[in-house]
């Protein structure tokens, strides 16, 4: 049987499009998959009160309502480790896609190194804490100046919460989100819903036995959520919890928004917000919208 040149190349486009299975070996997200993770300089007190800079890829959003968390995933015995055990604190940094930063931050990562040895070779500028709340026995750990964002954590130690029985070699921290910082233009950014992201670089972890490999950040583009879908609860939710006001939301009173136009939600959040506080409310609920629902026919 013969075929044209056109035949043999969908041929082999087809044979390269087959799935064939993959070995699962220890690092799995590096070994065995292509999985993409973010740059995290994690700064944490010594045990002499400097701050150390171990920078990570293992850290995701755990706890995302009411419980706000993040989960690092470290070597038991890093230095990082070894503070976060003693003080409970970590500031999560997250560093902006630049080539320096990202090859200083790979010379951080190197097993082994005291916290001085890594002050020496770091060329990161340390800020103080910016949490608004501290104590004055305890020691917080210092920022990244160069960092784009960063979020000061609390240590959650209690197995009721949460616990992990895998190796011995490794340690899962629960960190409790307490104070997100960002530098004005980005909050200005989240804020405003510009369409600015910043250039946080994309991690594939450790390879060829040789390198660290990075990806640049993208522009990010925009795909609309569909029209005939309405609106969901978790709409309202982000742009409630978005607005300036202090006011507490029950479950019960998004419920009564999701058959509001989504051009109009934002307008209907302002409205009944500014109301509320001009009257002294501190709770929105079902039947506070309803009243003001007739109020306004």
């Amino acid at each position: 049987m013969f075929y044209a040149l056109s035949d043999v190349k969908g041929i082999v486009m087809k044979m390269q499009d087959r799935f064939e299975q993959v070995t699962v070996l220890d690092n799995f997200y590096q070994t065995s998959f292509f999985y993409p993770m973010p740059v995290v300089l994690v700064t944490t007190v010594s045990e002499d009160g400097r701050t150390n800079i171990g920078p990570y890829s293992l850290c995701f959003p755990f706890g995302i309502a009411g419980r706000r968390a993040m989960m690092l995933i470290s070597r038991a015995d890093s230095n990082t480790a070894v503070n976060i055990r003693r003080s409970k604190l970590a500031s999560l940094n997250f560093i902006i896609d630049k080539k320096s930063h990202l090859a200083n931050a790979v010379r951080l990562g190197y097993p082994g190194q005291t916290t001085d040895e890594k002050l020496k070779e770091s060329i990161f500028t340390l800020l103080p804490s910016m949490r608004t709340e501290k104590e004055k026995d305890i020691s917080y750990p210092e920022i990244i100046g160069e960092a784009a964002a960063v979020m000061e954590c609390m240590w959650e130690d209690d197995p009721g919460v949460f616990s992990y029985r895998g190796s011995s070699e490794e340690s899962h921290f629960l960190l409790v989100i307490e104070n997100i910082i960002m530098k004005k233009k980005w909050r200005q950014a989240l804020t405003n819903g510009n369409g600015r992201f910043p250039g946080l670089p994309i991690d594939y972890g450790y390879r060829d036995s040789k390198y660290f490999w990075f990806a640049s950040h993208r522009k990010p583009y925009k795909e609309p959520i569909p029209s005939d879908k309405g609106i969901d609860i978790n709409s309202i939710i982000y742009q409630v919890q978005r607005m300036p006001y202090d006011l507490k939301w029950e479950d019960a009173a998004y419920e009564k928004l999701v058959k509001v136009p989504r051009i109009f939600l934002k307008r209907v959040l302002e409205s009944i917000s500014k109301r509320a506080v001009e009257e002294g409310v501190k709770v929105i609920t079902p039947q506070l919208l309803d009243e003001y629902n007739k109020k306004r026919k």
